[in-house]
């Protein structure tokens, strides 16, 4: 008996560094093995934003390990979903994928009480992914 693949999901933005580290951790957390999650930015920036970092660890998530990764044509073709934040027509595209865009406070030079507004619309709109995508979110 074979186990069904896990949906995947791709969250894109600019710099790799703030809406998409969130929402990737985020669903992470709660689709746990249930969900292959990856984030890339289409110009990733050296560092995550330390305010998204501070924003993160409030609830309980640590990403202070995360890198910022570059978008490649091999991680959009490997997702079954790919959901943009602000990463314009940088973008690949790619027919039969489903797309969705996020549009969402960029949290680049602001403070984490800016970030956590940010931070609080990405969950939200996490937690209807996982109930469309028929995952049992975590806790």
């Amino acid at each position: 008996m074979t186990t069904p693949a896990v949906p995947s999901v791709l969250f894109v933005c600019v710099h790799n560094a703030g809406r998409s580290q969130m929402a990737a951790a985020i669903l992470t957390h709660l689709g746990r093995d249930r969900v292959e999650v990856r984030s890339a930015g289409s110009a990733p920036a050296d560092t995550v934003n330390p305010a998204v970092v501070e924003a993160m660890r409030e609830v309980g998530i640590d990403i202070s390990a995360e890198v910022p990764k570059v978008l490649t044509v091999e991680a959009v073709q490997s997702s079954d979903v790919v959901i943009t934040m602000g990463c314009g027509d940088a973008c690949p595209y790619f027919p039969g994928k489903r797309y969705l865009d996020w549009k969402l406070d960029d949290p680049a030079g602001q403070g984490v009480d800016a970030v956590r507004p940010i931070r609080d619309q990405i969950e939200q709109r996490i937690r209807v992914l996982i109930a469309e995508l028929g995952i049992e979110a975590a806790g």
